[in-house]
């Protein structure tokens, strides 16, 4: 069994997706839009070309997404998407690339549990923990 965070986007999860499959190092497995459904199923008026799932693996991480209509999407809260890494080189780019644009809730700092450890909520709304354990001697 595994977890994987599904995302849920306000109409921008295409660009949210291209900028985590780059961000991560990754790429996007699958990416459906809502034209893409079966004809029996309801439709959203002006909704076919936004993405009803996308799936983008990273390095064993997985991500998943779609967009919401507007009269059903909710603003993210009461989670995290957390990311672990091994190096603090990349734990530092990830959470830069990550921070632009967005807003920086920790400064990606050493802490008592980790090497490198930051919060992040990124430019299309998602919280992020970026944590870097210290290295195992």
């Amino acid at each position: 069994m595994k977890t994987v965070p599904y995302l849920i986007f306000s109409g921008i999860c295409e660009e949210a997706m291209t900028f985590y499959a780059k961000t991560l190092g990754g790429k996007i497995e699958s990416l459906m839009r809502f034209k893409d459904a079966p004809p029996e199923m309801p439709r959203h008026a002006g909704w076919d070309e936004k993405v009803m799932h996308a799936h983008v693996t990273a390095d064993g991480a997985e991500v998943m997404g779609s967009d919401a209509p507007p009269q059903y999407y909710q603003k993210p809260q009461g989670h995290s998407v957390s990311l672990h890494l091994d190096r603090p080189a990349e734990a530092e780019r990830i959470f830069a690339a990550l921070s632009a644009g967005g807003n920086v809730t920790m400064p990606m700092a050493k802490t008592f549990w980790a090497e490198r450890f930051g919060m992040v909520t990124d430019r299309f709304g998602i919280p992020w923990l970026i944590d870097c354990p210290p290295a195992k001697g």
